[in-house]
């Protein structure tokens, strides 16, 4: 088993969980999303999307439209490939990433005027997407800047699970991550929280409502436990450094699925917790610091460590 962790180099690939040495295998610049969907890898680049066929050892461009790509996800019946870019827009192929097609129904919701930051180019970008099986034609996408939108007719036609701001539980529209727990069940990892809906976002709860790290990258759930790093301010340092600002961060687990409490953080005091992964029945945890730590036997260690701040984790 090989660990596949997205970085602001591009995709380094380990041989096994516990690690020496690693090999940058796709030159790709800032690598934010890696996931694996059976037996093929993929890679969402500042460069591109980018696929693997052979655990991670080589990559071909897929040729996504927009250069610029940060989430991919795959329908259940492997029978559609989703790609969100920056600038936010939303791609689909129907033969294996040989050929796309843009979803223009995204572009139509009523808030798509709204989506955009100083901090991203005045402009959003598709952060996350997400699928279950039980709901296989349902899409579900995350925007930063621009809140959480849903799909029933994979990626035709859509609606916003936006609500009022001045509310004291609504949805930050700051999206990082969707975790998609079942098909009405989604956890939220914001830049003002980490929320969660049981019936598909038309309501949410905050769950970290009693803490002041509300700075969410990722989420993830393993065995009845939902764990997530907060901080309290995003992190500033693209090459993978880390500054004082970032000693301020936590890790918190749930085992309730409505509330969390803070537990030592394995990256204290100078790296948080920015990416997640599962790998047979333990979890792995990339920071802004390069290391990835494996959870076992209810405690952390090193496994090994990457040149540059991991964004995200995969396992092939």
């Amino acid at each position: 088993m090989s660990v596949l962790s997205g970085t602001s180099d591009g995709v380094y690939r380990s041989s096994s969980v516990a690690f020496d040495d690693v090999e940058l295998v796709l030159n790709s610049g800032v690598t934010r999303r890696v996931r694996t969907f059976g037996r093929h890898a993929f890679a969402a680049s500042s460069t591109g999307l980018y696929r693997s066929v052979d655990g991670g050892l080589t990559w071909d461009n897929l040729g996504v439209p927009r250069t610029e790509v940060y989430s991919v996800v795959r329908s259940p019946d492997k029978t559609r490939l989703y790609a969100g870019t920056h600038p936010a827009h939303l791609y689909v192929s129907t033969d294996d990433g040989e050929t796309w097609t843009e979803l223009n129904g995204f572009q139509t919701l009523p808030s798509r005027n709204q989506w955009h930051t100083p901090r991203h180019r005045n402009a959003a970008h598709v952060r996350s997407l997400g699928v279950h099986p039980a709901a296989p034609e349902r899409v579900i996408a995350g925007v930063e800047v621009g809140g959480v939108h849903i799909s029933n007719d994979s990626g035709e036609t859509w609606s916003e699970r936006r609500e009022i701001r001045q509310r004291p539980n609504d949805l930050q529209y700051d999206v990082h991550h969707v975790l998609v727990l079942g098909a009405d069940e989604y956890v939220i990892s914001c830049g003002g929280g980490l929320y969660r809906t049981h019936d598909t976002g038309r309501s949410w709860k905050r769950l970290d409502a009693d803490f002041d790290r509300p700075y969410f990258q990722e989420a993830i759930a393993d065995r009845n436990r939902l764990y997530a790093a907060g901080q309290t301010l995003p992190p500033t340092l693209p090459t993978g450094n880390t500054s004082e600002r970032e000693t301020e961060a936590a890790l918190f687990v749930s085992t309730d699925g409505e509330t969390v409490e803070m537990v030592s953080d394995p990256g204290a005091p100078i790296e948080f917790i920015s990416a997640w992964t599962l790998a047979d029945g333990h979890v792995l945890a990339g920071t802004t610091g390069g290391r990835v730590l494996s959870r076992e036997d209810g405690s952390w260690t090193t496994c090994g460590r990457t040149p540059s701040w991991i964004r995200s984790l995969a396992v092939v």
